[in-house]
């Protein structure tokens, strides 16, 4: 009697330890994310604020409540506004896009900026610009094609035979670097004043920032994201393995075509807005990971941390170096170090988000 007894109480026990440290699991994660939340909007509010003319915060919630301030109605509501704007949504986007890939393919190297999706995009907006002459918009577009027409070659490429994470990144970082040798050549035989366009949209940059280009990412962000958050369960099973997420009862095939299509038009969009910006998708995953800890649901941090970078990124490059650089200039100085450390670590122990 007294053995059942024990048995039962140290039960009891393991139980209250397990539920304990899912709660704890859980305060963790949210206060992360409400912290990167508060963080995010205070660097909105700061882009809004500083420039050229400093405007008060009151100022500044004047003209986003619609009303009419001398100077600042232009300055905040039709400069900085659309340009923080694009920062927020760019980085949630390549923050996400990023963590998805890297949760699928269990490996935190899998960024779509690594595995050539990115640089899909690139060939196609240097093609159009230096080859065919077009500008603004239409570069978008052809940018965004460029990014969904790439991902699906490599998808089918690595699909043949069956699925294979490490078959994806292979193909895909081989991909990429064709389509940097056609940046280059398409590069080196262009005038100078177009390689100076290509390079500036190259580079990623919120500089040319504008309503136009906000509201497609807007459209883009409101209707894949919610999507994405409602299936985050199926993205966290997906971790464990297929075989593991098929036994919890997850669609895997279905689930990871859409983590997949969903990840590569939220990165595509915000390419074709800003260009692709070095690095973003790359780290967020893996800081937002080491900010919510292990088994957490990482979309939403990750989104977070992207915009911060992409934020942060932009207000370092404009005010904090005595020289204007863009966003993409300041996270690829991050990211280049980041990635060597991943390596490594990887190296070492296999690593994973």
């Amino acid at each position: 009697m007294s053995v059942a007894v024990s048995s039962a109480a140290g039960a009891r026990a393991d139980v209250a330890a397990i539920v304990a440290g899912r709660r704890s699991r859980h305060r963790r994660h949210a206060v992360a994310t409400v912290t990167l939340g508060v963080l995010l909007s205070l660097l909105f509010l700061t882009a809004l604020m500083i420039g050229n003319t400093f405007y008060t915060i009151d100022e500044v919630f004047r003209v986003m409540l619609g009303q009419t301030v001398p100077g600042a109605s232009f300055t905040v509501g039709d400069l900085r506004l659309p340009r923080a704007v694009l920062g927020i949504l760019a980085g949630v986007a390549f923050g996400i896009a990023g963590v998805s890939f890297q949760t699928l393919l269990r490996n935190p190297l899998a960024s779509p900026d690594v595995i050539g999706i990115a640089d899909g995009a690139g060939a196609a907006a240097v093609v159009g610009i230096v080859v065919l002459s077009l500008s603004g918009p239409v570069v978008s577009l052809l940018a965004l094609g460029g990014a969904l027409l790439t991902a699906g070659a490599i998808y089918l490429l690595s699909n043949a035979g069956g699925f294979a994470g490490i078959r994806l990144i292979l193909i895909g970082i081989g991909v990429g670097a064709m389509l940097q040798s056609v940046i280059s050549y398409v590069l080196s035989r262009a005038a100078s004043w177009d390689i100076q366009v290509a390079m500036q949209w190259l580079t990623g940059s919120l500089n040319n920032a504008s309503w136009d280009r906000v509201i497609p990412l807007v459209l883009a962000v409101s209707v894949i994201l919610p999507l994405m958050l409602s299936q985050g369960r199926s993205l966290a099973a997906l971790r464990l393995g297929d075989d593991s997420a098929a036994g919890l009862g997850i669609r895997v095939t279905a689930a990871r075509l859409l983590f997949i299509l969903g990840a590569v038009a939220l990165l595509a969009f915000a390419t074709a807005a800003t260009g692709p910006i070095a690095f973003v998708a790359f780290m967020a995953g893996p800081i937002a990971a080491r900010i919510t800890g292990p088994g957490a649901n990482l979309l939403l941090p990750a989104g977070f941390v992207g915009a911060v970078l992409v934020l942060g990124g932009d207000l370092i490059g404009q005010f904090a170096l005595g020289a204007r650089y863009p966003v993409g200039v300041i996270t690829g100085v991050l990211g280049a170090p980041y990635l060597i450390y991943l390596l490594i670590r990887t190296n070492r122990s296999g690593g994973s988000l």
